[in-house]
């Protein structure tokens, strides 16, 4: 008995000492997003990211992605992606399926503009579609901000991040409830498009709580067109006005040259100097999508509203 005893002790501590030094397995959450559920590995060590509003929500929590779009637009918000060490697979509309199978990720994330390609994006790794729901931008970006923390296990920061936001658009509310009716407009290439509640712009009506200067926009990815003829109509109290040419890079028609118009200058805007110009890069290119270019976006707007 003595000698079973002594075995058992030789052979149990050498063991009990190995499974000690074994790396713990990694947990496995289930994560629910635009296009279903996808098992993913919590902390995933290589990360390909076709989204910039993701990006920035990771950079909000201290993560970074391995892999990143490319072409030739890179957000101002976003310089740390400049470098080359940062694997480029694809652009935001197409991603590059050689380059992303050879990065071999633990995880794929992508955005509205990739979404389509979710089913051949899963064929090189776990994939999630973290496309924001336009009728619930705040709603969605809390919960991405939430989910991203519990898979890099930033949940503490991702809580105060979602908590800043909510309390920012509460304070905003209380301001836009006393200023009167807006109209959010985007120009691009000399023309015009107005959106309204329900739109991927139309958060400053349904969430941050301005009325709406135009009632019935249509509502859809391209907005409504409209005239100046349609803005003197309208006479909003405020204009927003956001360049998509100077978001993407591309000359054209300023967004300032256009509002400096006779039919502009009579509304309620106009005279009292109440169009703002959004930042096109935020709002445009990463949609409001971002919790850091959402805050940003949210902060300008309680600046405004806050001198009045």
């Amino acid at each position: 008995m003595r000698i079973k005893s002594s075995l058992f002790k030789l052979f149990s501590v050498p063991a009990l000492l190995l499974a000690m030094q074994l790396p713990a397995a990694a947990a496995t959450l289930t994560i629910k997003h635009s296009q279903g559920e996808t098992q993913v590995e919590q902390n995933p060590k290589t990360v390909a990211v076709l989204d910039w509003s993701t990006l920035d929500t990771m950079a909000a929590l201290g993560v970074e992605a391995q892999g990143i779009p490319g072409g030739n637009i890179l957000p101002s918000v976003l310089p740390q992606y400049a470098d080359a060490k940062f694997v480029r697979i694809g652009t935001l509309f197409e991603p590059d399926f050689e380059a992303i199978k050879n990065l071999k990720p633990d995880l794929i994330i992508l955005g509205r503009r990739a979404a389509g390609h979710f089913e051949e994006a899963s064929k090189y790794g776990p994939t999630l579609d973290l496309t924001p729901d336009p009728k619930d931008l705040l709603g969605s970006v809390v919960r991405h901000t939430e989910l991203l923390g519990e898979i890099f296990e930033r949940q503490d920061e991702a809580a105060k991040v979602a908590a800043e936001l909510n309390e920012s658009v509460a304070k905003l509310q209380q301001l836009t409830a006393k200023q009167g009716t807006g109209l959010t407009l985007l120009t691009t290439g000399g023309k015009m498009a107005a959106f309204g509640i329900g739109t991927r712009f139309g958060l400053i009506h349904d969430v941050f709580g301005m009325d709406m200067a135009a009632k019935d926009l249509a509502v859809g990815r391209h907005g409504q067109s409209v005239s100046y003829e349609f803005i003197l109509e309208a006479n909003p109290d405020w204009l927003f006005v956001m360049d998509r040419d100077a978001a993407i890079g591309r000359e054209g028609v300023a967004a300032k040259q256009m509002m400096d118009n006779e039919l502009v200058a009579v509304t309620t805007a106009g005279s009292k100097q109440q169009i703002i110009y959004l930042d096109p890069e935020a709002w445009y290119l990463l949609d409001s999508s971002g919790a850091r270019v959402l805050q940003s976006n949210i902060n300008q707007l309680l600046d405004v509203f806050g001198d009045k």
